[in-house]
């Protein structure tokens, strides 16, 4: 049944073209996560807050659970499964940047985005791009140590 309030749309995800069935009002999260099979954003406030969503759309980290499915036509999308041991993936493990994992891919999406756009980045700008995602069992310093690390790693310098 095919009416002006739902829509087959194609989006671009890790390089394919996937083609789904979505409700003109369906968030990309639940679009990726429940049409798609795409589990590795998370949902947790799905008001914007928490960042355990975050995936890539266009070079951009963006909340998925604030961008409509139907927005995302047209747009470049990467989610955590797209990534293939990169070394924020790595060195999230190195430097045990997580407990218990729930808000780990938004993180890695975030900060593998940092990296691409700031290869140089300074504590400060870490910092700035860290606030946009929340994680209630580490202090941060963890995940700081594995962007460094990471960064590091990019240029060819020990971490």
């Amino acid at each position: 049944m095919h009416n002006h309030t739902s829509a087959e749309i194609t989006l671009n995800i890790n390089n394919e073209d996937r083609t789904v069935y979505v409700r003109n009002a369906d968030t990309l999260l639940y679009a990726l996560r429940e049409k798609l099979g795409l589990t590795g954003a998370k949902p947790g406030c799905l008001n914007g807050d928490c960042g355990a969503c975050t995936i890539i759309v266009d070079g951009d980290p963006m909340k998925s659970c604030l961008m409509l499915a139907v927005e995302a036509q047209g747009k470049s999308i990467i989610t955590v499964e797209g990534l293939q041991n990169t070394a924020i993936q790595t060195e999230f493990i190195d430097k045990f940047a997580f407990q218990c994992g729930y808000c780990t891919p938004g993180f890695i999406m975030n900060c593998h985005a940092l990296m691409t756009k700031y290869p140089d980045a300074d504590d400060s700008v870490i910092k700035d791009w860290l606030e946009s995602n929340i994680c209630r069992c580490t202090g941060y310093q963890e995940i700081e140590a594995a962007i460094k690390a990471a960064l590091a790693a990019a240029k060819g310098e020990p971490g």
